[in-house]
């Protein structure tokens, strides 16, 4: 038993010694071959070559957080769908319901947010914005005419 295990661990442990050699070799070859001078620029972040301007601190629109988030959330919800997909013939008809109640979910999702204005990008009208300014067009309107 001891002689069989030592023969099936052997292939592994000569990978992992190629690894580690091999490891070793590049940060070698990166020492010796590297850089030496250090200049004014050369500690300075930058982006695709060219050198950053600001601070690290800058204002994001939220809409690219929404976008991300939506993206998170819509794309999770793909693994479910293929997972069903999988294992379709051995859920049978509760499933595939169970799957239709579950993309109705999303339908239902998509669609509030595509109505309450959250996938529009620059100005947001909002579900009852637009009644809201009226009202308060109306209300100055009024207020003027006092």
């Amino acid at each position: 038993m001891v002689n069989e295990y030592s023969t099936e661990i052997w292939p592994l442990a000569i990978y992992f010694g190629m690894v580690i050699l091999l490891v070793i070799t590049m940060l070698v070859l990166s020492w010796l071959l590297g850089q030496r001078r250090r200049e004014a620029a050369t500690n300075d972040p930058f982006e695709s070559g060219i050198v950053s301007v600001g601070g690290s601190q800058i204002r994001i629109s939220v809409e690219f957080y929404l976008v991300a988030i939506f993206f998170v959330i819509f794309d999770l919800e793909t693994v479910f769908i293929f997972a069903w997909a999988i294992a379709f013939f051995e859920l049978g008809w509760q499933g595939y319901f169970s799957m239709v109640v579950f993309i109705a979910v999303l339908a239902l999702a998509l669609i509030y947010e595509w109505r309450s204005g959250a996938l529009e990008w620059g100005n947001k009208t909002r579900v009852g914005l637009a009644a809201a300014r009226e009202k308060d067009a109306q209300q100055k309107i009024l207020e003027g005419n006092q």
